[in-house]
């Protein structure tokens, strides 16, 4: 398998790739698959046996879990590099969660039976997947404490800080580069309604600290943002 050099950026930097040498990583990249997934198709469905971990090459990936009473919860959105299933699969259990492609995408994956190969061949492989549990946790515990104690407006904010991938210090700066994500999606990721979203960014948009389009966000103000995720400003 042949990868770009922007894609092998990608795999270096790419969590549970951390702390690996390249020949490592040449190992483990021949030993994949390559999947792709178009618009608002599936790499898994919440329920489905858990039999492959996925990498995101190019591309954006929702993760979505379905609650009993048939709401629709968004747990991650995943860009480039981003993991899916790697949890789940080496505990032989279901996915908990669908992985629908937001865009067209491509990903990386490693069945069961390689994957354990792989960390018995390269322990820190398994050292990351084992910090990226604990990590996860940590984030879902955090998200949870923001439902039940923040407002909206800085969960929101919160959202789309990480989305961008910005760091959470007020450093000033500003991003252009656009988010793809819809308000619905962001909706459902900080636990409110389309009409809440929608106010929220029209209103951002109106004093200049984001430009929404149909699907995509761009942050242009990046420390008045950041000061309502921290709630430093009355600004949203």
């Amino acid at each position: 398998m042949v990868l770009s050099a922007t894609e092998w950026q990608l795999i270096r930097s790419s969590k549970i790739f951390r702390n690996l040498a390249d020949r490592q990583l040449d190992v483990i990249v021949q030993a994949a698959r390559t999947y792709r997934v178009s618009r608002r198709d599936y790499f898994f469905h919440q329920g489905e046996r858990a039999t492959t971990f996925y990498v995101v090459l190019h591309g954006n990936v929702r993760l979505a879990q379905l609650t009993p009473e048939g709401r629709q919860v968004i747990i991650h959105y995943l860009g480039p590099g981003g993991v899916m299933g790697a949890v789940v699969v080496f505990c032989n259990a279901d996915f908990p969660a669908s992985a629908e492609a937001a865009t067209d995408s491509v990903a990386l994956g490693w069945d069961y039976e390689v994957g354990v190969a792989l960390m018995e061949q390269f322990p820190r492989l398994a050292i990351n997947s084992m910090e990226m549990v604990a990590e996860r946790f940590w984030e879902l515990q955090e998200r949870y404490t923001q439902l039940a104690t923040e407002r909206v407006e800085r969960r929101v904010a919160r959202a789309i800080l990480r989305l961008s991938q910005q760091p959470a210090g007020r450093n000033g700066g500003q991003n252009h580069r656009p988010i793809k994500i819809t308000r619905q999606d962001i909706a459902e990721m900080t636990g409110t309604t389309l009409f809440t979203v929608s106010r929220i960014c029209s209103r951002w948009g109106e004093k200049g600290f984001l430009n929404t389009g149909r699907e995509q966000i761009s942050i242009l103000n990046l420390a008045e943002l950041t000061a309502i995720a921290e709630d430093l400003s009355p600004s949203g």
